[in-house]
């Protein structure tokens, strides 16, 4: 009797329990027109996770060039002789300096290259017995101001190893003294391109007027020494990329990458395509590679890598009369490391130049290679000396004969005027000083104008404004 009362509440509680879970399972009935509705359940929605950051490789690819300038005069003597520079660009990894301006950095002279017969020949009728050989280098370590040691290995860019200037364009003319505030802004960016190459060259122990004197008195010798002078920038190619390991980069930067860059803006570039008036042609292709990255402010716009493409649209070769070669170059694309090209309209505002091409900038970015502002006053000279030679008397003044073989044959022809008692061979070599001057700087073909890969530049550049469609005139019908 017990055990079945015992059966009996535990099926009436297992009943129960069953009907409460039912009624909280069930959906609730609809609400009637006049009940207020209830909110039931609410659904918790689940937390919003910042998106993960992108970690961007700081690695400065192979084929990157270091712009070294050796910070002392070097007097070559041998094959394995060390020198020692500093970088005078710094260099980037996406938008991360990593090998600072004025880095320092070592190397050597891996070769001396013997000089021509002809070459020989040439210089030793001018009276100069040790004709200047070529020289190649090679640089093997960078030092960074923390103090690292990082070894490299570097292939020197064919055309550079010469002293360099920055060179900009000209501004231009305004109408009635009125400048705008883009031409103002072009203004600040040249100067300050200008006086950032002038510190960074302030770095190289440039010799005074006294040493310069020294140097030029040395070379009229026949026979002196050669030297590579300080300030001498080389061009020289990584053949092994450097890592710098790597950092994280936010997606609200990375969204902003590859928009236009805002008005105004000015990108430094190295020239990936060598050019020369002498070689290149009116519609070959040119490309620069951004060397440091531009930023809007704090907002990171185009990384280092990012390309610009154009074209040339201007050659002339040098010809004579002392008339230089001429380039112009007009970029046209640009192209982020997203690889998505986008029109813009970039010229040439600044640009490296060796000293001896006396290059001019104008105001559309037109290069042009001028003959040296020296000509004058060298031809002077050399015509005075020469005119000098025929004043004597007699063969015994030894003025005349003095002056003109300093005119024609330097110290070489001084000595000939001293021992040989001739007034005839001083008015020869008088004159053939002051015919050699006057062909080398008037009539004698001027110098080409080249740009070796991996020359600096300054390039204006803004989103091309493409020109609003024509309206065609409305037909206007006659009423009879």
């Amino acid at each position: 009797m017990v055990t079945g009362r015992i059966v009996f509440a535990a099926f009436l509680l297992s009943a129960f329990a069953g009907r409460v879970r039912a009624q909280d399972t069930a959906p609730p009935p609809p609400p009637t027109p006049d009940s207020d509705p209830v909110l039931t359940h609410r659904s918790e929605a689940a937390p919003s996770l910042p998106a993960a950051p992108t970690i961007v490789s700081l690695t400065v690819p192979k084929g990157t060039p270091l712009q070294i300038a050796l910070d002392k005069e070097v007097r070559v003597s041998k094959v394995g002789q060390p020198i020692h520079g500093l970088t005078v660009e710094p260099i980037y990894a996406f938008d991360k300096l990593v090998v600072p301006l004025g880095t320092e950095v070592t190397g050597q002279i891996t070769e001396l290259q013997s000089v021509s017969n002809g070459q020989r020949t040439l210089r030793a009728l001018d009276a100069d017995f040790s004709p200047p050989r070529k020289v190649k280098v090679d640089f093997s370590e960078i030092v960074l101001p923390d103090g690292r040691h990082i070894s490299i290995q570097t292939a020197v860019t064919p055309g550079s190893g010469k002293t360099l200037q920055f060179v900009t364009a000209a501004d231009p003319d305004t109408t009635k003294g009125v400048k705008s505030v883009a031409a103002e802004k072009k203004k600040q960016a040249k100067q300050q391109a200008r006086q950032e190459w002038d510190a960074a060259m302030k770095q190289v122990k440039a010799p005074g007027k006294a040493h310069r004197l020294e140097r030029v008195a040395v070379a009229q010798l026949p026979v002196h020494p050669q030297y590579i002078d300080a300030g001498t920038v080389y061009f020289a190619e990584l053949q092994q990329p450097l890592d710098f390991g790597s950092e994280p980069f936010s997606a609200e930067a990375a969204a902003s990458l590859g928009g236009p860059p805002p008005p105004g803006s000015f990108v430094h570039a190295l020239l990936a395509t060598p050019l020369s008036s002498a070689s290149s042609q009116k519609g070959d292709e040119v490309e620069a590679v951004l060397s440091q990255p531009l930023f809007d402010g704090k907002r990171l716009v185009l990384p280092q890598g990012s390309r610009l493409k154009g074209t040339v649209i201007q050659v002339r070769p040098a010809r004579s009369m002392s008339r230089g070669g001429q380039l112009r170059v007009v970029f046209h694309e640009l192209v982020p490391p997203s690889g998505i090209a986008a029109k813009v309209d970039a010229s040439l505002e600044g640009v490296q130049s060796g000293n001896d091409q006396n290059l001019k900038l104008d105001s559309e970015g037109g290069a042009e290679a001028r003959p040296p502002n020296t000509r004058l006053l060298t031809t002077a000279i050399s015509v005075g000396l020469g005119a000098a030679s025929f004043l004597g008397d007699s063969a015994s003044d030894v003025g005349p004969r003095v002056s003109g073989g300093a005119g024609g044959f330097k110290l070489i022809g001084i000595a000939l005027g001293l021992s040989v008692h001739s007034q005839q061979l001083g008015m020869a070599m008088g004159t053939l000083g002051a015919s050699r001057s006057i062909y080398v700087n008037f009539i004698a073909r001027g110098h080409d104008l080249v740009f070796p890969k991996n020359t600096a530049m300054e390039i204006g550049i803004g989103a091309r404004q493409e020109p609003a469609p024509s309206a065609k005139p409305e037909r206007k019908e006659t009423v009879q």
